[in-house]
């Protein structure tokens, strides 16, 4: 356990009375000092568990027929920003480039990274532009007015990094891998009187769940969501998902038009009272971690999101098209498959060479079954959700 991060979190419980479930776990996950993200924890890394896009390339070439797919649908703009939320050490983006899509001449591509330690870690990936030449070089534009400045064509892909979303208006992708489940949320349990907030409080020197009457915190949009607690065993206990709803509202005001694609853990709400709390998971050392009440700051704090709650935030911020499919089809109707026989064919008739290309087909066949196995990666959902 942090102790330095236990101990603030306690005096704050003893100055402010139980914190919300939300505050709890943003101090234990993204506290700049002691939380678990600030020294380059995490999947994101690679290091507490394994994400698409570490275990090779392949997650990352799909991602890059994604995007091209979506520039064409954009009418192929130049510049082409994508925004990638959660990019972590910048494996995702490494992959996307190496894939040489076709809409890389236009590319910008925003790696936006919460940690400092993950972001130092990118420059040893990628060759990371300054942020305020993002948009490349520009030029003067007459036809807009003589003085109008606008971004040159054709200079990408300019590759830079942030530490939360870009103050700009701009139309292209924002791209979250398995960021939802990491951002705080609040926890309600099902009462015969009707819903109640799940705070913390401390007993001695633990951190304990504590029940208080539901509070006007929870923003009702979310709350509405959720099915009356009179319909679900007493003692059943869901997540609210207050900041994806903000993470939504915060891409919304800044996308004009485009797509907002995140893939993650997200099931229906009816999956998750079904679950009994199996929607709540924290990850340490490529294990699964302990209570999330114990050692904040020493594991990941991870969470289903509620499908429903996604769709009512995208829905309320303008967006439209809203969709979910699981990652094994979705990364199948990109092509994998081929991919993978393509693969599966070159080490068939290069195994006994051993040389580094067939190696490198052998993995790609063992990655396309990572990406697609139904029990793990394969069963993510990829949220879509379009700005006209």
């Amino acid at each position: 356990m942090s102790d330095a991060l236990a101990l603030r979190i306690r005096d704050r419980i003893h100055r402010e009375g139980p914190l919300p479930f939300d505050v709890y776990v943003d101090m234990a996950l993204y506290d700049p000092d002691d939380g678990f993200f600030a020294h380059g924890g995490a999947g994101r890394a690679g290091r507490d568990f394994v994400t698409s896009p570490e275990i090779g390339s392949l997650f990352g070439t799909l991602v890059a027929a994604a995007l091209d797919g979506w520039w064409r649908e954009l009418g192929e703009p130049d510049p082409f920003v994508v925004v990638e939320v959660g990019a972590g050490r910048g494996a995702l983006a490494r992959d996307v480039l190496r894939a040489a899509p076709a809409c890389a001449p236009a590319l910008r591509y925003v790696l936006v990274e919460q940690s400092e330690a993950l972001r130092a870690e990118q420059r040893t990936l990628l060759p990371l532009d300054d942020p305020a030449s993002a948009l490349g070089p520009g030029m003067i534009d007459a036809e807009i007015d003589d003085d109008a400045v606008v971004p040159a064509p054709g200079m990408g892909p300019i590759v830079t990094a942030l530490d939360a979303l870009p103050a700009v208006h701009f139309s292209g992708v924002v791209l979250a891998n398995e960021l939802l489940d990491n951002l705080p949320f609040e926890i309600v349990e099902a009462r015969a009187d009707g819903w109640h907030e799940v705070r913390v409080g401390t007993d001695g020197d633990a951190f304990v769940p504590v029940l208080v009457p539901l509070g006007a915190r929870i923003a009702e949009p979310v709350f509405q969501t959720l099915p009356e607690a009179t319909s679900v065993p007493a003692g059943t206990r869901l997540p609210v998902a207050t900041a994806s709803r903000s993470f939504v509202a915060d891409v919304a005001a800044r996308l004009r038009r485009g797509v907002l694609a995140c893939i993650d853990y997200a099931e229906p709400v009816e999956e998750l009272v079904a679950r009994e709390g199996g929607w709540l998971r924290t990850f340490r050392a490529h294990a699964l971690g302990r209570d999330p009440l114990v050692a904040p700051g020493t594991q990941d704090i991870t969470i289903d999101v509620p499908l429903e709650a996604f769709e009512a935030a995208a829905h309320a911020y303008g967006f439209t098209d809203v969709s979910s499919e699981r990652q094994a089809d979705w990364l199948r109707a990109l092509g994998l498959g081929a991919l993978a026989d393509e693969a599966a064919a070159y080490w068939r008739d290069h195994a006994a060479v051993g040389d580094l290309a067939a190696l490198t087909a052998r993995s790609r066949v063992h990655e396309a079954d990572a990406l697609t196995d139904v029990t793990g990666l394969g069963a993510f959902r990829v949220l879509l959700a379009h700005k006209r």
